[in-house]
């Protein structure tokens, strides 16, 4: 059937008039009637019956009626997803997540896309970084967030942020006094560090740090998770250091300080994409990214 006839039929069902129907859809009369017998004939009923003000429609004829709007209803219905599609506003976007970004900067980011993006599915997939390219190389992903820059060929890197560094102590902790502490603290107290993931990693930063400063850290334990580090400095089991987003998880009987005496205490927040990736939803998405980068780096 051509969709033409269903345009045709409809114009005609609402005026009850051929002449009518005619002069809104820009064609002859008698080629809007053959447009209609044609249709008659495909479904092989009787559609309108010839009255003396126009045309009337048979029982047959509502039923199709009915029909025939509930199609051009769904025909453009999908117009418009196709096209907003295109634009980047409807469709799936997979999103790999590692460690404490997910404490604060990623959710922020995907608030202000889903604005403007409410009919995009967000779907989010916890992976290390070494999933995360490959999920980006076979295309199941469309972006990773991490830490500690990558550098791979097919693979952009993007520093969103740097995040400033906290202590984390027992609130019993002597160091739970002062509002902020001294950075050499770490060589007196063991470390709980995570997550002990493919090098470069936190881990690494830690260290370096540390040896930034002449000395090297006692790690105590090094666990899978944020949240496990700090359950384990709740329970007493040393101190350990969490970038700024970990300060949002208040477990009972952790308290979080800055450092006084260094500015280098910091690590990144990035992600990582395929370099050839044009689509829109991931376009619409790395600009949502860069415009909170620009504000955070201006604040």
């Amino acid at each position: 059937m051509d969709l033409r006839h269903l345009k045709y039929f409809i114009a005609v069902a609402e005026e009850l008039n051929i002449g009518r129907a005619s002069q809104r859809l820009y064609i002859s009369q008698p080629h809007l009637t053959r447009q209609i017998q044609q249709l008659e004939e495909e479904l092989d009923v009787q559609l309108l019956l010839r009255t003396p003000k126009g045309v009337e429609l048979t029982q047959a004829g509502t039923t199709f009626f009915d029909e025939a709007r509930n199609i051009r209803s769904l025909m453009e219905q999908g117009i418009e997803r196709t096209k907003r599609a295109s634009l980047g506003k409807l469709g799936r976007l997979d999103i790999g997540i590692l460690g404490t970004g997910i404490l604060n900067s990623i959710p922020q980011i995907l608030r202000q896309f889903r604005d403007t993006h409410p009919d995009v599915k967000v779907v989010l997939h916890t992976m290390s970084k070494a999933e995360q390219v490959e999920a980006l190389r076979q295309k199941r992903i469309s972006i990773g967030f991490h830490r500690m820059p990558l550098i791979i060929p097919d693979i952009e890197n993007l520093l969103i942020i740097n995040e400033k560094l906290f202590l984390a102590i027992n609130e019993d902790h002597p160091l739970s006094q002062h509002e902020s502490v001294s950075f050499m603290e770490l060589a007196k107290n063991p470390l709980v560090l995570f997550p002990p993931e493919a090098r470069p990693n936190y881990v690494d930063r830690i260290i370096e740090l540390c040896r930034d400063k002449g000395f090297v850290p006692e790690i105590s334990q090094l666990v899978g998770d944020v949240i496990t580090g700090v359950s384990l400095v709740a329970g007493g089991f040393g101190v350990t250091i969490v970038p700024e987003s970990a300060t949002k998880l208040n477990l009972p009987g952790v308290a979080y300080r800055p450092f006084y005496d260094t500015t280098s205490a910091t690590v990144d927040l990035s992600c990582i994409y395929r370099k050839d990736d044009q689509s829109a939803i991931f376009q619409d998405l790395l600009v949502v990214i860069k415009n909170f980068r620009d504000q955070r780096s201006g604040s």
